[in-house]
């Protein structure tokens, strides 16, 4: 007997094209691949190194330095492509553990259902009262040294030291957003389990981790895609945030967030070097702008109504 055919299709008909023409999808396609090109391609397009030191302090713009230079004579332009490579490397990494931990999370809970259901979501409940900041201040205090130390154990993982902060963000901001995904996952796998496909391969004696895995998780993918999307800028908020109070990365290394607490600094009513605060404040909301409006894009384009 054949088994049932119990997924859809992991990209509806068509929703490619509804993207593609939808124009606010194609801009922010545009500026976000321009950002990225940027970040990936900056220390071969760099005309400074964005970690040295001059005599050039706080130049304006001009032809020779795009965006200025800071307290430090350092080039503000390849300090904002540096901070664009770290502050999307955290974001992206930590989506990516939101949506590993959320999705497995949501799948189990709401599959199981039941008294287990009821336990793993009151744990969501305890977790989301606790203010996310205090778990990041604590376990940067906590595991920052101790992870320092372990990468300084062995040649092969010495050159990582420099980005401790960033494993501790990426974990832990990751960690945190999860529980978000969680529960979408969870209330999408409730109504999708008693589907008639879900039954049928029930009845034909497949395992809960074929069904799961076979039947369940491509009906979720659309939802998913479209929060991964807004989880990504979520993360680099979060990062931004954290770098701005100074915990996130160590000078020389830079971050949008740790650039605009710098800007912050040197912003004074006699006089303002205004380029500090509103180049790395507009590369931030650029990314973020265009993050959101590809999400909502993609949820139009996946939306069912949208195939009439």
């Amino acid at each position: 007997m054949n088994e049932p055919s119990a997924t859809q299709a992991v990209t509806p008909p068509g929703a490619i094209q509804r993207l593609l023409r939808n124009r606010t999808a194609i801009v922010a396609l545009i500026v976000l691949g321009g950002i990225v090109g940027l970040s990936l391609l900056g220390p071969s397009i760099f005309r400074y190194n964005p970690e040295a030191t001059s005599a050039e302090q706080f130049r304006p713009p001009s032809m020779e330095h795009f965006c200025g230079t800071d307290l430090n004579g350092r080039d503000v332009f390849s300090r904002v492509i540096q901070g664009a490579r770290i502050s999307l490397l955290v974001g992206l990494c930590g989506a990516l553990v939101s949506f590993f931990v959320g999705t497995s999370y949501g799948l189990v809970s709401g599959y199981v259902g039941g008294r287990t259901d009821n336990v793993m979501m009151r744990l969501v409940e305890v977790l989301h009262s606790i203010p996310r900041l205090i778990i990041v201040i604590v376990a940067i205090f906590t595991f920052a040294p101790r992870l320092e130390d372990w990468l300084n154990a062995t040649e092969i993982t010495k050159g990582l030291v420099g980005y401790t902060k960033v494993i501790i963000l990426i974990l832990c901001l990751g960690l945190i957003e999860w529980l978000a995904m969680a529960r979408i996952v969870r209330g999408q796998v409730l109504a999708l389990k008693e589907q008639q496909f879900v039954l049928a391969a029930r009845a034909l004696g497949q395992s809960h981790t074929r069904i799961l895995l076979r039947h369940l998780l491509p009906n979720l993918v659309g939802v998913i895609i479209v929060y991964l999307t807004l989880t990504i800028p979520a993360v680099i908020l979060d990062e931004s945030f954290l770098s701005f109070l100074g915990l996130g990365l160590n000078d020389p290394q830079a971050s949008w967030g740790s650039l605009l607490s710098d800007g912050k600094n040197v912003i004074n009513p006699v006089k303002s070097f205004w380029w500090l605060l509103v180049f790395p404040a507009a590369a931030m909301s650029l990314t973020l702008l265009a993050l959101n409006f590809l999400g909502d894009a993609i949820r139009d384009a996946l939306d069912p109504r949208a195939r009439r």
